[in-house]
C-alpha cells in the first residue's frame, strides 16, 4: 500500500473496527480525499466530468449508505501499467464508471458482514456483478484478485474497506 494513503488512513477522523458500524463525522469523499486516495479521487473527478455522473457529490453530499472498496494509489498504478496507459483519462469513461461501480455496494457493510467465517461470500455491487470475499479477505473479481489491507474505515454515509488491487468487472 502507498505509504501516504497508509499513513493518512491511520491517521483519520474515522472510526475503524468494532466501532465502524457507528457513522463517522466526515463522508466517504472527504475521507477519501483527505487520506491522499488522489487515484480514487481522479477516477470518480473523471466520470463524473465526461458522463455527468455526479459521483463525487453522492459520495460527499450524499446521505444514503455505501460501502466502498477503495484501491490505494499503487493499485491504480498496477492498473495502468497492464492498460499500458498513463492515466485514468486515457481510458474509456464508461469503463472507469462500471470499474467504480464495480467497487461499491449498498448499505453499510463492516467487514463482519463481508469476509465470512468459512465459505466465501458474494458481495452484489452497483454494477450488478458480483464478487466474492472469503475468510483471508482475499476478494474474488471476475477479472483478478485482492485483499482488503484496511477494513472498517466508517464514514457518515458509508464504510470504506482499502484494498490492493483495482478490481475489474471484466476479464
Amino acid at each position: 500500500m502507498s505509504g501516504d494513503v497508509n499513513s493518512s488512513v491511520k491517521n483519520s477522523m474515522a472510526t475503524k473496527g468494532p466501532g465502524a458500524n457507528k457513522p463517522g463525522d466526515q463522508s466517504i469523499a472527504s475521507i477519501a480525499i483527505g487520506a491522499g486516495f488522489t487515484e480514487l479521487v481522479g477516477a470518480l473527478s473523471y466520470v463524473d466530468d465526461e458522463l455527468d455522473a455526479g459521483l463525487v457529490d453522492l459520495f460527499l453530499n450524499g446521505t444514503d449508505q455505501y460501502t466502498v472498496f477503495a484501491p490505494t494509489n499503487d493499485a491504480f498504478l498496477a492498473l495502468y501499467e497492464a492498460f499500458e496507459v498513463d492515466e485514468i483519462t486515457e481510458i474509456d469513461a464508461g469503463l472507469v464508471l462500471d470499474v467504480l461501480f464495480y467497487h461499491v455496494t449498498e448499505g453499510r457493510r463492516a467487514s463482519n458482514s463481508v469476509v465470512p467465517p468459512m465459505k466465501p461470500r458474494k458481495i452484489e455491487t452497483l454494477l450488478g456483478v458480483s464478487f466474492s470475499v472469503d475468510r483471508d479477505a482475499m476478494i474474488t473479481a471476475v477479472g483478478n484478485t485482492a485483499y482488503i489491507v484496511a477494513p472498517d474505515i466508517s464514514a457518515s454515509n458509508g464504510i470504506i474497506h482499502v484494498i490492493d488491487a483495482v478490481i475489474l468487472p471484466i476479464e
